[in-house]
């Protein structure tokens, strides 16, 4: 699934699993020998500082899709089969085995004995069942539950032991291992009644005594001082130890410090009060790069990510007119024809070289240059073309008076975008858009909103006319699209809500989605996907612009630091991450 860059599932670009006609094949995969190596054996103590440009939502894994809940919640739980960030290949965690059968249908995973979660109580086969029920609850409504859902039935559960759960899919299902990551398991005692009672959501939020709360992480949570910091301690229970057989994790703390803006994150870490920055905007990885000698810290860019940028117009349906002169420019926004106007008459070049500094790529659709297994290379960059840009508007009946653009009726095309006001990057790229559409006569009014309220104003309230938005795959197969690109998907978030069936190409999407879903050839899948991102260039429903690079940094003092694209960029093995002395 997503992260709003944001939400996270991951489902990975190296193995696919070919689980058809497979009896009784055992799929526990060892840590890679190349990751092994690259995590040294560290020393135990210390407090590692880092920041957040926004306050956590939430602490409870069963709805969080902000990145700042997510970033935390990632260190507090543990799930079943874990993708390494790095080798990108799924390897045990709570599982420490599994077995294939069933022609791929039936997934048999054998639990850790002994583990026990941060507060004391034991993790076994009844805290899975559960933890897949809460996810599977409609009232819940998950993030994740999507993902849940095979051949349009959810996964059942089934407890064989105390240390035994078999997951019955109702087909079978590509990249089926890679289902498990980021599914946090949850202790069924202390959260039982609340899923009964349909208070789950309400569970683990930002005033929870910490002492109410359990996960399986490296870190449980100490403290919470809203407006300065979320502090989290080394959970005793930890079940990782090194390969010398330390117990994990070597930090005795980690404290999260909130940060207005990139720029404040920045002026904290060249003080030296933090120690890890996890994304670095463009402008200020400039700035550190020319001081990082005199700064005892490195930085590092990683690379194409998988991380897209796109301006999204607001579809929804609506019962009546949220917003003045709405539905006349609801209008405008639903012809493919105007969209594919307005992306033309954007200069994605301009975004790269002044938003990001040349540290990005301009795309097409929602598969990046860093996804190299899975992008379609014969669907061409976007151009910038004024000419074309008026032809597609005058052939669905705009045309220009007094050097401004108007419809049919006569009406100034003039429209807002809104922006999250902490994003440096996002406000640069919308600002450029205003100056681009202002060329074929487009006026464009900014609305700079801060974040909680931009993630409202899109998901709840839906009160917006365009947006400029950034979503994550947090892994790069197909499936990280699939609560995306699906018209009943929980992030479709073009549509979230359509008072009309499915225009017929975004039928023929909902079902390529689902057939790649559970089509075991890595060819055949491409090959099916690939006509989705052909459908998706051709219908824009959103207008892609760019992809950043993955831009980290760590004062010299950070041992095993080791960025990947996947999941946390420079903390996805935190538990690992020790001072030298």
């Amino acid at each position: 699934m997503k992260l709003l860059a944001v939400i996270a599932n991951r489902f990975t670009l190296l193995v696919i699993l070919a689980v058809l006609g497979l009896q009784a094949l055992v799929c526990g995969i060892p840590f890679a020998k190349n990751a092994t190596a690259l995590n040294k054996p560290g020393v135990r103590g210390g407090t590692l500082v880092i920041s957040s440009h926004s306050e956590p939502r939430t602490l409870n894994p069963l709805i969080a899709i902000d990145t700042s809940s997510r970033q935390l919640i990632g260190l507090l739980n543990a799930d079943l089969i874990h993708i390494n960030s790095y080798t990108q290949q799924t390897e045990p965690a709570l599982a420490e085995s599994w077995n294939v059968s069933d022609a791929g249908r039936r997934y048999t995973m054998h639990l850790r004995r002994g583990i026990r979660f941060s507060n004391g109580l034991p993790f076994d086969a009844d805290d899975v069942v559960f933890s897949f029920r809460a996810y599977l609850d409609e009232r819940v409504a998950s993030p994740q539950r999507d993902l849940l859902i095979v051949g349009g039935k959810p996964i059942q559960v089934q407890k064989i032991d105390a240390y035994t759960v078999a997951f019955h899919l109702d087909q079978p299902y590509a990249a089926a291992e890679r289902l498990f990551d980021s599914i946090a398991m949850l202790p069924h005692q202390p959260l039982e009644k609340k899923l009964t009672e349909g208070s789950i959501r309400s569970a683990w939020n930002l005033a929870t005594p910490p002492a109410q709360m359990a996960g399986l992480g490296p870190f449980r949570l100490a403290s919470y001082a809203p407006g300065q910091n979320v502090v989290l301690e080394r959970n005793p229970f930890y079940w990782r130890r090194d390969q010398e057989g330390t117990q994990l994790p070597y930090l005795d703390r980690v404290s999260c410090v909130f940060a207005a803006n990139s720029d404040a994150e920045m002026m904290r870490f060249e003080q030296g009060e933090t120690h890890i920055l996890s994304k670095i905007d463009a402008a200020n990885f400039a700035v550190l790069e020319r001081r990082q000698r005199a700064g005892n810290y490195h930085i590092e860019d990683v690379g194409a990510g998988l991380e897209y940028n796109f301006l999204l117009f607001n579809e929804n349906a609506f019962a009546s007119e949220p917003l003045p002169d709405f539905f006349r420019k609801q209008k405008w926004f639903k012809q493919v024809a105007f969209r594919r106007a307005i992306s033309s008459a954007i200069d994605r070049n301009a975004i790269v070289r002044v938003a990001y500094f040349g540290r990005a790529d301009a795309i097409a659709t929602q598969v990046t240059p860093g996804n190299t297994r899975w992008i379609d290379r014969s669907i061409p960059t976007p151009v910038r073309s004024l000419a074309e840009a008026r032809k597609l508007l005058a052939g669905c009946g705009f045309r220009w008076s007094n050097n401004m653009l108007v419809d049919s009726a006569g009406n100034p095309v003039r429209f807002s975008i809104m922006v999250n006001a902490g994003k440096a990057p996002q406000v640069a790229m919308a600002t450029l858009i205003q100056q681009d559409l202002r060329d074929i006569g487009i006026r464009v009014d900014l609305d700079q909103v801060e974040f909680h309220t931009y993630l409202d104003r899109i998901f709840s309230k839906r009160r917006y006319e365009a947006a400029i938005m950034a979503l994550v795959d947090g892994d790069a197969d197909p499936n990280s699209e699939i609560n995306v690109l699906p018209s009943t998907g929980t992030t479709h978030v073009w549509q979230l809500t359509s008072g009309e069936p499915p225009e017929a190409w975004q039928r023929e999407i909902d079902e390529l989605m689902q057939k790649q879903l559970i089509t075991p050839n890595y060819t055949e899948r491409k090959r099916l996907y690939d006509r989705v991102q052909y459908l998706v260039w051709e219908n824009m429903p959103v207008i892609y612009l760019v992809s950043p690079h993955i831009l980290v940094a760590a004062r010299n003092t950070i041992g095993n630091f080791h960025p990947a694209i996947l999941g946390d960029y420079a903390l996805w093995n935190a538990d690992r991450l020790f001072f030298h002395r």
